[in-house]
């Protein structure tokens, strides 16, 4: 008997443990039931240790196990860290930052669609629906995912031919910026989700046509709203109405069986991202009948199949995630609606802002 080892470091304490810890429940779903290795490998051994408090030294009890497979940690902050320091070949599940591409992390197998696609999909959404807009307000932090997703939607707003004005703010001063924001067609949001809260409510006083947030795409995050995040547009990693067939692994419907037995929840995005890469873990070890770095880089490169999560494929040139596509969500009558791409659509945009007539 052989038992492959795997390791994953994440985030078990701190502001971001509640997507950690249900990474390793999804990664273990995984390793004990859906694997499908390769012989001569018949089981998993899944070491699941703590990056918060110092990531360094969770990569050094980490290869002390002389790990097979290197699952990375939830968030871009702490999957870039870990980059930083680890050469090893790492399945990125948690880290939305495209600085995560080459040349600098070649190392790096990017599962999730990257974060400066998030209002690109907006953007055309809104322009399907109505083609009659023409000025953007974008408000966004500093912070490197901050920085990334605005980027992303500036380059989108020039190809649409759209008028942007963006506005920054620094962490937790979100604010402070309410004033400096001009009115225009369409409100962009990014920021860590208490910053998104913040200046939401100020905000959507305002008669935008259409607004969204990032954390819009996110069951929990706007809640406190109420009736105010009725029409809101947000990007999302995935949903678990959205119309994907896979051609690997299990489908959505086996996936929130199994996990609802071990949680008595539902799973977030965080763990049918993390499921996603132990998958494409397997299909590439399958595919190379190796376990050494080399050989599953360059299996994974090759690879382009469909999991629970979505379309899988590398870009050749920067390796960022370029199979899989965001799903754009609307609040609608309380529910997260999917309105985009239109191939995963469950109903049109509505528009304007339900709650702009005042």
């Amino acid at each position: 008997m052989t038992r492959l080892r795997a390791v994953l470091v994440t985030p078990l304490t701190g502001s971001l443990s509640l997507f950690g810890t249900t990474c390793a429940m999804a990664l273990t779903l995984w390793a004990k039931q859906e694997a499908q290795l390769p012989l001569p490998w018949t089981g998993i051994d899944l070491e699941v240790l703590d990056s918060e408090s110092d990531p360094n030294a969770a990569i050094r009890a980490a290869f002390t196990k002389q790990p097979d497979v290197f699952f990375g940690p939830y968030g871009s902050g702490p999957m870039l860290r870990i980059a930083r320091a680890c050469d090893r070949v790492i399945w990125n599940h948690g880290g939305a930052s495209s600085r995560l591409a080459k040349p600098a992390f070649p190392q790096v197998n990017n599962v999730l669609s990257p974060a400066s696609t998030y209002f690109a999909g907006v953007l055309q959404a809104i322009l399907a629906s109505d083609p009659t807009v023409t000025t953007v307000s974008l408000v966004h932090s500093t912070t490197g995912f901050g920085k990334d997703v605005a980027a992303g939607a500036t380059t989108a707003a020039s190809r649409f031919q759209l008028t942007l004005h963006a506005v920054a703010f620094e962490p937790s001063q979100a604010p402070s910026c309410i004033s400096l924001v001009p009115d225009a067609d369409i409100l962009l949001v990014v920021g860590n989700f208490a910053d998104e809260l913040a200046i939401a409510s100020p905000l959507l006083t305002r008669p935008w046509r259409f607004a969204a947030f990032v954390g819009a795409g996110v069951e929990e995050v706007l809640a406190p709203l109420g009736h105010q995040r009725e029409g809101l547009l947000g990007p999302a990693q995935w949903v678990s109405n959205a119309r994907i067939v896979p051609d690997e692994g299990p489908d959505t419907e086996w996936f929130l069986t199994q996990y609802r037995k071990k949680t008595g929840g539902d799973p977030p995005y965080a763990a049918v991202q993390a499921f996603a890469a132990g998958l494409l873990y397997a299909r590439c070890l399958r595919e190379a009948q190796d376990s050494r770095d080399a050989a599953i880089l360059e299996a994974a490169q090759q690879l382009a199949c469909t999991t629970l999560f979505g379309k899988f494929q590398l870009d050749p040139v920067s390796g960022l995630q370029m199979g899989h596509q965001i799903a754009i969500v609307q609040w609608q009558q309380g529910q997260r609606r999917v309105v985009w791409p239109p191939e995963q659509a469950e109903r049109p945009v509505l528009f304007p802002l339900a709650h702009e007539k005042r």
